[in-house]
């Protein structure tokens, strides 16, 4: 049933007033609830949230992603208790992030090596660097509507800019280098032809792709992976895989497993560390030497490092995670559970009598109101935005929550009755859309 969010007590409120005192926009980032919605998390249990007025939500958000084994595992709760006991940081190797480390260069096709980060923007920011260092090239490509992170390299192009012009890159966010738009190339995602012209036009001068190899929730098309592996291998390109969302979660092996596309490089975050702060860069063992601290002072040495990074608590809590995530049928399960809540989707719009489609995968997708197939950005942007958001808002009030008008993350937590209630919730939030569709 619809929750009265109008209901708050002067506590809750007073937080949220709060929130809006000491934080810009009362937020962490990109992410904030409308004002109609917006509430105060107190405490997380599996597939749930609840605010500090005690209100239930199905959590679909999972923190954007990292509690792919639901809040508050008792596996993760043990691990990280057991080491904070030990310490919580040390500034060198612990026992635990170097099997982190082994467990990830055993899962990941290209990891030979890891380097250890603070978050996925971090990773994705040095994956670059390194492609730089390694080829001696500047300049990057990155696909129209891929979200990278907020470093100014990714801060190009994440949404469409009015007619194509391809490559040239638009700058999302004030402040980024205006020296910049001549180093971002930008091409469509899922557009082998262009793509590959492009490669082939700027090889002398670039130093890498990177994609989401699931572009935020748009799959890729048959042979346009490695399509783009031949094209870029074929110049001396290095092909840097964006695994922040897809690692872990698509499959063991994250995309490149499942969509079966080496690559050179991969930036890991989200689901490696089981909702603590920690990412890595993963690759070939030639790639990843130009970080090694012994290298220090030569002309190719490419910095890599935070105080944080390789956190001793993050990485017990990754090991955790990922001895769950190993366990016979996990990903059987994750894509079942999410299958199932995106056909339920799509079979409500078609009773409600809007056309709801469910881009993604079953682990994680984006509903979204539109006609027509969705396979790149422009496809995306023709979708109704207005109504897709508000869609989000209304699941929000029913006790669903998740980024309205983005992705909704499955969770090992994640029951057939979370599915059900869902569904309900989604027809009664359709519903009113349609009514009003304001």
């Amino acid at each position: 049933m619809a929750i009265d969010v109008t209901a708050r007590s002067a506590r809750h409120t007073a937080l949220l007033e709060d929130a809006d005192r000491y934080l810009p926009g009362g937020a962490f980032g990109l992410f904030r609830l409308p004002d109609e919605v917006r509430f105060v998390p107190r405490e997380g249990r599996g597939s749930k949230l609840y605010d500090v007025d005690g209100r239930e939500y199905v959590d679909y958000l999972l923190g954007s992603g990292p509690l792919i084994l639901g809040h508050a595992h008792p596996a993760v709760v043990q691990a990280v208790s057991e080491q904070a006991a030990r310490g919580s940081h040390f500034y060198l190797p612990s026992k635990p992030a170097i099997r982190l480390a082994e467990e990830l260069s055993r899962a990941a096709p290209c990891a030979e090596q890891v380097r250890f980060v603070g978050s996925g923007s971090e990773a994705t920011f040095f994956a670059l660097r390194l492609a730089r260092a390694f080829t001696g090239r500047d300049k990057i490509l990155k696909f129209e509507g891929g979200y990278h992170g907020v470093g100014d390299y990714a801060q190009y192009s994440t949404a469409p800019h009015g007619p194509v012009d391809y490559p040239l890159a638009h700058p999302e966010s004030a402040g980024i280098p205006r020296v910049l738009d001549e180093q971002v190339l930008i091409a469509p995602f899922n557009d082998l032809e262009t793509t590959t012209r492009l490669i082939a036009e700027h090889a002398a001068e670039l130093a890498a792709v990177i994609v989401e190899p699931l572009q935020r929730s748009i799959p890729p098309a048959p042979g346009f992976l490695p399509g783009l592996r031949a094209a870029s291998r074929e110049h001396g390109v290095l092909l840097v895989l964006d695994e922040v969302v897809t690692g872990f979660r698509l499959a063991w092996g994250g995309a490149q497993e499942h969509y079966g596309v080496e690559c050179d490089v991969a930036a890991y975050g989200k689901a490696l560390s089981g909702g603590y702060p920690l990412a890595a860069v993963a690759g070939r063992r030639d790639v990843m030497a130009l970080c090694d601290p012994r290298r220090s002072g030569s002309t190719d040495y490419a910095v890599i490092s935070g105080t944080l990074s390789g956190n001793p608590l993050a990485a017990a809590a990754g090991l955790a995670t990922l001895a769950e995530l190993r366990q016979p049928g996990v990903y059987e399960r994750l894509h079942a559970v999410g299958n199932s809540l995106r056909d339920g989707l799509a079979e409500v719009g078609r009773k409600v009598g809007l056309p709801l489609h469910a881009p993604g995968e079953g682990p994680v997708f984006a509903p979204v109101i539109g006609e027509g197939e969705i396979a790149d950005a422009r496809d995306l942007a023709r979708a109704d935005a207005r109504a897709t958001y508000r869609f989000g808002v209304e699941l929000v009030r029913e006790g669903i929550l998740f980024t309205p008008g983005s992705k909704m993350y499955i969770s090992t937590a994640h029951t057939d009755a979370d599915v059900d209630r869902t569904l309900v919730a989604a027809e009664r939030a359709l519903a009113r859309v349609v009514a009003d569709p304001s």
